[in-house]
């Protein structure tokens, strides 16, 4: 088969909208696989490995963003799902989180303001792009909510995902252990920590 029969081809194919979303799920799976390969290592993220993958397809292939998301939009679509569904273990945690409802509350308010503002602010001072500090603002939120925050700023989704996946990596890294050391034991406060801020 010749190099322009290929190419033929993989026009048409690339066209498909099952394609992307194939191609979306096997680069997921892969990235699945070497996670776990790495033991479960915070910074072998299936997600980072799977956008690293996604990314250089569409480099490789010349492919436009649009034409890939046109593609593989259905699981865009389950990101809001999937983050509702993660109301069904706080469900669990209900009467905990009622009896702690103040600081909770005073926590989630003021880390939010700081996790957003300062994103923000050093994003200008290092002359970030209108567009670049509508993405990094909702950087602590997670992906399809801060992704749909972004958009509304007139921010760039996708890079709103990569900053979210990489704050989300480097606070898995290090807030954890940092944490420990400054004495903080308690399971449930580190993780809200965390979530809060990366």
């Amino acid at each position: 088969m010749s190099a322009g029969s290929m190419t033929e081809i993989w026009v048409y194919l690339s066209a498909q909208p099952l394609v992307w979303l194939t191609l979306t799920l096997a680069a997921y799976l892969l990235a699945i696989t070497l996670h776990r390969k790495a033991g479960g290592h915070p910074a072998a993220n299936p997600v980072l490995i799977s956008v690293g993958i996604l990314v250089a397809l569409l480099l490789a292939t010349d492919t436009p963003y649009q034409r890939y998301f046109d593609g593989a939009q259905f699981v865009h679509f389950l990101l809001g799902p999937a983050t509702v569904a993660l109301a069904v273990p706080l469900h669990g945690q209900l009467k905990r989180l009622v009896a702690m409802g103040g600081p909770i509350l005073v926590a989630l308010v003021v880390g939010s303001l700081v996790a957003g503002l300062s994103a923000y602010t050093i994003g200008a001072l290092l002359g970030a792009s209108a567009p670049t500090l509508a993405s990094l603002a909702p950087k602590s939120v997670t992906t399809p909510i801060a992704m749909g925050i972004a958009e509304r700023l007139g921010g760039l989704a996708s890079l709103t995902a990569v900053f979210v996946i990489l704050t989300g990596i480097f606070g898995a890294i290090f807030a954890d252990g940092l944490l420990r050391r400054l004495g903080v034991k308690d399971e449930a406060s580190i993780g809200f920590a965390l979530g809060l801020a990366s």
